[in-house]
């Protein structure tokens, strides 16, 4: 495993992480999140990412109970959350759901803290942008954690580009902590906002990427190239939204293509994209969800293959994928 500084921060994280989204409270147990986390951990995994609104508040529960159980120095990991939708859903959208207000920032990550049971958060996120909230509100909040010791770092999720760099721009104008991190989607088949958008942002302002999905939520395992399998998170009726790119001829044709190339090197499919996402040099880390240990160990697989993507390897890969992303 190797590790990576985070922007220009000196935090160093690794190479790949282990997510929380649609798997723990709803697949993932605390017995099984121990086990998966502890796992990760000896594998030379150091960050662990979640978010406020995963499965309303209980997955920050279930990590937290985990990490309890693991008795890890916290100067050993790395934990993280997100903030925008909020754990209300009674339609009253002023002050507590689908925002970045002030009000709303600020009793979050103290709700966050309670259910994680830690005293800080490492890494805090505005999981999406809010049109309805200035920027210079957001930002001032966000800093203001930081200031607190409720945090020790923010970053955006999905985000603009030329949203981030006014984010940064006020912070940098008014001597505020400024976003050092986004989380964006990242994989062979969604890839644009990461390689063209944020171009500019990596040199001038030394944005740092921790990116979610590498696997297309699935699609590029291959399981999904004769339907939806019982039991798998496409089945899932709170994921029935994705059903259709799951299901994509065209995308499901190229990864049968993917799982040749992938033989080739000696991996499957899953960890062959794992690895082209890892092998982008702006990436800090990548990170990784698992339902199951054996999933988690053969996802981990992919470490092995990062260095077996050679010029000519990614030249096939891009043939493949590249007229499919966006």
């Amino acid at each position: 495993m190797q590790y990576r500084r985070l922007g220009r921060s000196g935090l160093k994280v690794s190479e790949l992480s282990l997510g929380s989204w649609v798997t723990y409270h709803n697949q993932v147990d605390t017995t099984a999140a121990t086990e998966m986390l502890a796992a990760a951990f000896d594998a030379g995994v150091n960050f662990f990412d979640n978010a406020e609104v995963y499965a309303l508040g209980e997955s920050e529960v279930v990590m937290g109970q985990a990490f309890k159980a693991l008795k890890w120095p916290r100067l050993n990991y790395v934990v993280s959350t997100k903030f925008f939708w909020g754990l209300e859903r009674d339609g009253n959208t002023t002050n507590r759901k689908d925002t970045l207000n002030r009000k709303y920032l600020m009793q979050a990550i103290d709700g966050s803290l309670q259910r994680m049971q830690l005293d800080f958060i490492d890494l805090v996120y505005c999981h999406r942008p809010d049109p309805h909230t200035p920027i210079e509100e957001t930002v001032h909040a966000m800093s203001d954690m930081i200031t607190q010791g409720k945090a020790l770092y923010w970053g955006t999720s999905e985000w603009s580009a030329a949203d981030i760099r006014a984010a940064w721009e006020i912070a940098d104008k008014h001597h505020l902590h400024k976003p050092l991190m986004e989380q964006p989607q990242y994989h062979l088949f969604h890839r644009t906002r990461v390689e063209q958008e944020y171009a500019r942002l990596y040199e001038d302002i030394g944005l740092g990427l921790t990116t979610w999905s590498p696997l297309a939520s699935g699609l590029l395992t291959g399981k999904y190239r004769s339907g939806i399998p019982a039991g798998s998170r496409g089945a899932l009726e709170s994921m029935s939204w994705m059903r259709e790119q799951l299901q994509d001829p065209a995308r499901n044709a190229a990864v049968a293509e993917l799982e040749k190339i992938a033989a080739e090197l000696g991996g499957n499919v899953a960890q062959l994209a794992i690895a082209w996402a890892n092998r982008n040099p702006r990436v800090s880390t990548v990170i990784l969800g698992a339902s199951k240990l054996a999933q988690l160990q053969d996802n981990l697989g992919a470490l092995a293959l990062t260095p077996k993507l050679t010029p000519e390897v990614l030249e096939r890969i891009d043939a493949l994928t590249k007229p499919l992303a966006k």
